[in-house]
């Protein structure tokens, strides 16, 4: 069962009657896992050979400590900063709780997660820029293939679509941005690309953008870091957003599917979109297997679909139909 499975039905929570267990370590604000067990109404946690689980009905939370990834509901997400042990005591950051654990598990809870019927669609790359290439073609052209088929398939669902290119065109960052923020109803914003790396390197990624005081994923942290940009506006609709679409892919590929996680990076794309905004690298070019799999129609159908199906959870989720469902 993948992460956003949690959110059809939502959890409703109970503020802890002892309040938060909250500690600084290394300059930061920590909160214990026995106050999220409390606050999200979790019925079990257990510790064994570093790992902590959380589960109740509905979710599993698994942890590693000194580590940063947790799965919730086997989707993988990357902390910013590592889940620490004091004495008996497990933490994880506060600011991991509040920009990422708790729009997962409470989307509707989002405050500016407006009601939607518009989606931008961002074929990355084209024209000059043909991206990463291979033996079979450009990330450019897959790109558009797969944005070619969710807009088709969301507008037979009635959404209005917009793409921000139509053809095999280039586009700079910055016009990419511009034509996103032209759209002045509320509208979501899905960035759309496929991956290089090395011939090693493999699975699908998710990107949203970096909280303030986070650096990009596998980054040092810089001064600049510090600076709240005008994405940051949606940090929690844009993790929800994530959530919905890297759970629904990871549901259409497969078992077989390697998960490289839902992560942040401060990418000029996520940067200056002022709608909730993703980045989806849809797999790797330079992976000889995924290579062949990207260039199959079927995969890229299989792409597609779970992001059409993502964008109608994540809009029922954060929506008022769901908030009236859970209260």
């Amino acid at each position: 069962m993948a992460a956003w499975a949690l959110t059809s039905a939502g959890i409703q929570a109970a503020a802890p009657a002892t309040g938060w267990n909250l500690i600084k370590i290394e300059g930061r604000d920590y909160v214990s896992l026995d106050s999220i067990k409390r606050f999200y109404r979790f019925d079990h946690m257990t510790q064994s050979a570093g790992t902590v689980l959380l589960e109740n009905s509905k979710v599993k939370m698994t942890l590693k400590l000194g580590g940063n990834e947790c799965l919730m509901n086997e989707v993988k997400f990357i902390f910013s900063h590592p889940i620490t042990a004091v004495g008996d005591q497990v933490y994880v950051s506060r600011i991991d709780l509040s920009k990422l654990i708790d729009p997962v598990l409470r989307p509707s809870f989002i405050k500016n997660a407006d009601d939607f019927h518009t989606v931008v669609l961002d074929p990355g790359h084209g024209g000059k820029d043909p991206g990463a290439t291979n033996a079979f073609g450009t990330e450019a052209s897959y790109n558009f293939k797969v944005a070619t088929l969710v807009k088709n398939q969301l507008e037979a669902k009635g959404f209005k679509v917009v793409m921000t290119r139509r053809s095999n065109l280039y586009l700079s960052l910055q016009e990419r941005v511009n034509f996103a923020n032209a759209i002045k109803e509320s509208a979501i914003y899905v960035s759309i690309h496929f991956n290089s790396g090395g011939s090693t390197a493999r699975g699908i990624e998710t990107f949203t953008l970096s909280p303030p005081g986070i650096p990009n994923y596998d980054h040092d942290f810089k001064e600049a870091d510090l600076q709240s940009r005008a994405g940051n506006a949606h940090d929690s609709a844009n993790i929800a957003l994530a959530t919905s679409v890297h759970g629904s892919i990871l549901r259409r590929l497969g078992t077989n599917t390697f998960d490289r996680g839902i992560k942040r990076a401060r990418f000029s794309v996520l940067s200056g979109v002022r709608h909730p905004a993703i980045l989806l690298e849809g797999g790797f070019m330079s992976h000889p297997y995924e290579a062949r799999l990207i260039e199959n129609p079927s995969y890229q159908a299989a792409i597609a679909s779970g992001i059409v199906d993502a964008i109608g959870k994540y809009r029922f989720a954060v929506g008022r139909t769901a908030t009236a469902t859970q209260n």
